[in-house]
């Protein structure tokens, strides 16, 4: 069925027919998914689904597995518009797989500081950067009829005290910085839905602002589409409907709720025409929805295809940014030139896969390939001579691990079954209701169902079963952590109780969870153990909340060493092999939704690894898994650095690519590495204090810092080498009242086919406001073989490229006068020159 055959709702009829109730139910979501249907008039339910990279569908539980994309600071590394709008497409494709008919992104809030718990789930420090990244997402998304919701709107940019952190910044900044990314996306891609942030900005919440919602996104934008607050971020009745929140999510709503908003309506407290115009928005979103053309009796599927795997490589592999390679260590060779080489991969990431960051951006990856596994898999293809040997080296984990990959379930297959009953442990004629196998030992049942119990019943118990054969003699840790009451057996004997005494801590959601509980006993090499966890779901919880309804459980287990131990280890296999790939980094544990990070460093022993390793044997590459930028006080001694990000399900075949050869590494850092993290501009108004934070860099944010007051940083923004080498030249700059025209030539002067971004940085020789040193305009990706050269045109708006925010006037301007255009391949290296004027100062509003 074509578009113009898809049957549209009539908006305006529909707002005649429709009764109070009815319109009511409308304005907020019915369940975490789904808006309201009205049955009597033909409007369906619309659903929409987690999120910025990958669609994980309605399920937390037991989800259908996805696709997982590389985090959206890895996504923006590739500086490539087309690849970005291809991975928004393959998003869209998996949408209908999952019957959303609305993705929950792209996120394109700013990167302002190294710290920001959800800073890995953005895309940059630079708003230009940030607004075609998500420009061309929402483009691809959007060309497969899904909808796109652009969030956080706005200053969404930490997590400490989210919900009532009152974010002072001027206008300017605001302007320049933090809506800049939004006003680009939709200018150029026209998002079908916003998601307001949770925190207020200048003492008012956006989800209640005017200015926001109305002066800005729909007077001077134009914006038609529907918008809808960050779940539970909704915080009044009538002054969010007035300032134009069309959809409270999740429902069941807080505020929207019939009897008081009728009665608010009645007695004129709140205008009809305010309740129908939000009523308006939310049935034109419908309409856009009903061309997705989703079946309503749609059964969750995952993307198994090969396609979308080949992207999902070549999206982690052009993330990748190569930061150090001296001597030319890298590529490695697959082939020993003399005898049988050896590689030692070791680090705490080596054998696993750092798919994605916390929180709402993560999700169960139908399947994830660790560094060691890539890098296995290159090394068994065709006549490689090279062997590979393995260590830990170091901790990472925050609690115990994830052992679902280490674990058996009673079907013989990796992973746990879980059996669920509906009285407890002990009880006479248990009466046992369902059997479900699980992938991973972090059990979170808000949504949990099952046909045998009423969907509002919160209290039931499960056994969660698995065998567990240890490679090793020794004292092995277990522990567990919920939400609920827990308590682990091995062969039945009680190790761990989670359940007759808990103590608050920070495990779940926001922390609603106890501390882990935890507890040793030794096993055998190759004895199999049975591992039972017995559960009680929310309402059994000790320290009950509301939020517990169902819970949850999260456990694992690993052998005891301390930290000397298992660097010694490293130290001994590296001392016996020809290079060392160095796994480090950090994890979602460490870097997700609801906290941010208390400083810059790599967690435990990590860096006292890589130094130790490096003293043993010096041919170390180092890969570090990272959102956001990490300390690395050992970078002086390492001759080569790869920086992976999280790289999605391919992560670990994408950085095997980029370490042999097989892709010549093109990504582009979207971040400035500082060198410690009082040097960065937010850190001395960075988190909540007394519920405020003060934006008091200003427009000064990232390498606009760095540069101006001339701060050494350990890798610049848009930084990233190659295995080949680039010139750039013939500048030709060309600029009448409305376009500026930048023609270069870039030529690949190696013997190694690669790409590289060129990088059109903007400066005004004398301006009348203090400005940065120079801005990012434009970009372009340019794909060159060894020895070839191509003309490389970039074209933009006079106005874009040259204003700055009036603060005194409330409007853009671009001011008569001098500018340079600066262009190369990072921030640091833009030494190509040319410069154009314009003839008057212009002062303009709106895309």
């Amino acid at each position: 069925m074509t578009v113009s055959e898809v049957q549209q709702l009539d908006v305006e009829h529909l707002l005649h027919e429709l009764t109070l109730d009815e319109k009511i139910s409308l304005l907020a979501g019915i369940d975490f998914w789904h808006t309201a249907a009205i049955d009597r008039l033909d409007i369906p339910s619309v659903r929409v689904s987690d999120g910025p990279n990958g669609v994980r569908g309605t399920k937390f539980f037991d989800s259908v597995p996805s696709n997982c994309f590389p985090c959206g600071t890895g996504m923006a590394a590739t500086f490539n518009k087309d690849l970005l709008h291809e991975a928004g497409q393959l998003m869209g494709k998996e949408a209908k797989l999952k019957g959303a008919h609305c993705i929950l992104g792209p996120t394109c809030n700013i990167a302002r500081g190294p710290l920001g718990g959800r800073a890995f789930e953005s895309y940059s420090e630079d708003p230009l950067l940030s607004g075609h990244a998500a420009s061309q997402v929402i483009q691809g998304i959007q060309s497969e009829k899904v909808l796109a919701c652009i969030k956080h709107f706005v200053c969404n940019d930490q997590e400490d005290r989210r919900i009532a952190v009152d974010t002072i910044v001027t206008d300017r900044a605001l302007r320049e910085i933090y809506l800049k990314p939004f006003q680009i996306a939709f200018r150029d891609a026209q998002p079908k839905s916003l998601m307001t942030a949770y925190n207020k900005v200048n003492g008012e919440h956006v989800s209640q602002s005017k200015k926001l919602l109305q002066d800005i996104l729909r007077g001077e934008w134009g914006f038609d589409g529907m918008t809808m607050s960050d779940w539970y971020g909704t915080y009044s009745m009538k002054e969010a409907l007035d300032a134009g929140l069309n959809l409270e999510m999740p429902g069941g709503p807080r505020f929207r709720t019939p009897f008081p908003l009728a009665h608010k309506v009645n007695s004129n407290e709140i205008h009809e025409d305010s309740l129908d115009n939000n009523v308006r928005y939310v049935l034109k979103f419908v309409n856009e929805a009903l061309k997705v053309g989703i079946p309503k009796d749609v059964v969750e599927s995952p993307n198994n295809s090969p396609e979308a795997s080949e992207l999902l490589r070549r999206v982690g592999g052009e993330s990748i940014v190569l930061l150090k390679n001296d001597n030319g260590i890298l590529p490695l060779s697959k082939t020993a030139s003399a005898g049988n080489e050896k590689i030692a991969v070791i680090g705490p990431n080596a054998k696993v896969t750092q798919d994605s960051g916390g929180g709402s951006a993560s999700l169960t990856a139908r399947y994830k390939v660790t560094p060691f596994d890539g890098i296995q898999n290159k090394l068994t293809e065709g006549n490689n001579t090279v062997s590979l040997e393995y260590a830990l080296g170091a901790f990472l984990d925050k609690s115990l691990p994830d052992v679902g990959e280490l674990l058996v379930n009673e079907n013989g297959k990796k992973g746990i079954t879980g059996k669920f009953y509906k009285n407890p442990p002990g009880s006479k004629n248990r009466e046992f209701f369902e059997s479900i196998d699980l992938l991973s030992t972090r059990i979170f049942m808000s949504d949990f169902k099952s046909k045998y119990i009423p969907v509002e019943q919160t209290l039931f118990y499960a056994d969660f079963l698995g065998d567990f054969t240890p490679e090793e003699t020794g004292t092995y840790e277990f522990g567990c952590s919920t939400m609920g009451t827990a308590q682990i057996f091995v062969n039945d004997k009680l190790i761990v109780d989670n359940k007759t005494h808990q103590v608050k801590g920070d495990a779940f959601f926001l922390g609603m969870g106890t501390r882990e509980e935890k507890a040793s006993i030794e096993l055998e090499k190759g004895v199999t153990y049975k591992i039972k966890v017995e559960f009680g779901t929310g309402p059994t919880y000790t320290l009950h909340t509301e939020q517990a309804e169902k819970g949850g459980v999260y456990f694992g287990l690993r052998i005891v060493s301390t930290p000397e131990k298992e660097i010694q280890k490293a130290v001994d296999l590296a001392k016996k092999v020809d290079k060392v790939i160095l796994c480090v980094g950090i994890s979602k544990e460490w870097e997700s939704e609801g906290f941010d990070r208390p400083d810059m460093d790599i967690p435990g022993y990590t860096d006292q690894l890589i130094e130790a390793v490096v003293k043993a044997n010096p041919n170390v590459v180092v890969v570090n898994q990272s959102g956001s930028p990490v300390t690395m006080p050992w970078v002086e001694q390492v001759p080569a650095l790869v920086q992976a990000w999280y790289g999605g399900n391919e992560a670990g075949n994408s950085i095997a690519d980029v370490l042999f050869g097989d892709i010549n590494p093109s990504g582009k850092l979207s971040l400035t590495f500082p060198r410690r993290i009082e040097d960065n501009p937010a850190y001395l108004n960075f988190g909540s204090t007394n519920g405020r934070v003060l934006y008091g860099e200003d427009v000064f944010v990232g390498y606009r810092y760095y540069e101006k007051i001339k701060r050494d940083v350990l890798f610049p923004f848009g930084y990233g080498l190659s295995y080949t080498s680039f010139e750039f030249g013939d500048l030709n700059v060309q600029a009448n009242d409305d376009t500026l025209k930048v023609l270069v030539k870039v030529t690949n002067t190696g013997k190694i086919d690669g790409a590289e971004s060129v990088q059109l940085y903007v400066q005004h020789v004398n301006p009348s406001v203090i400005r940065p040193v120079k801005e990012l305009k434009d970009f372009e990706k340019v794909f060159l073989k060894a020895g070839e050269s191509k003309a490389v045109h970039l074209e933009l708006s006079v106005r874009e490229a040259t204003s700055f925010w009036n603060t005194y006037k409330s409007k853009w301007q671009s001011e008569k006068g001098t500018y340079n255009v600066l262009v190369g391949n990072s921030s640091d290296n833009a030494t190509l020159k040319g410069e154009f004027e314009t003839t008057k100062t212009v002062h303009w509003l709106g895309l």
